[in-house]
């Protein structure tokens, strides 16, 4: 199923009164269930495929905030995926604690469904903090960066 697709639905699920969405298409099935305001998403693939894993990820279920929140703005994840903060293992970061960035520019890519999403900056700014490693799985709406 397209990632647009899947954002969709789980926009749609998150403005909408329904609690629960099933679809049910030829590469795979997948539930949306909104929980306590968040939506989640579960994918599962067809039988035919069943001696590969069952893919289960939250989605737009916002990283909880500590009572302190960090100074500046958050660049947060548009998306479900694994975080990378360079373009391949061993090159150079896209950004690190201290770079000068600028709105548009590319500050790391996260993975989501086998392709390679660059995450832009939403402003222009310095960065201060990196929330995430390199590896890591992200859910849609945390926070990656701050950015003052």
């Amino acid at each position: 199923m397209d990632l647009r697709k899947l954002k969709t639905l789980i926009d749609l699920v998150s403005e909408s009164n329904v609690s629960e969405l099933e679809i049910t298409e030829a590469e795979g099935k997948v539930r949306i269930v909104k929980s306590s305001g968040a939506p989640m998403m579960m994918m599962h693939q067809p039988a035919t495929m069943m001696a590969a894993p069952t893919m289960s990820a939250p989605v737009a279920a916002a990283a909880p905030e500590a009572p302190t929140a960090p100074a500046g703005h958050a660049v947060k994840s548009p998306m479900v995926g694994t975080f990378y903060r360079a373009s391949a293992p061993g090159a150079k970061s896209f950004v690190d604690i201290g770079s000068t960035i600028k709105e548009g520019e590319t500050i790391c890519i996260i993975e989501a469904m086998k392709i390679l999403n660059e995450i832009e900056a939403d402003k222009s700014g310095t960065v201060t903090k990196i929330l995430s490693e390199n590896g890591q799985a992200v859910e849609y709406g945390q926070p990656l960066f701050i950015i003052e």
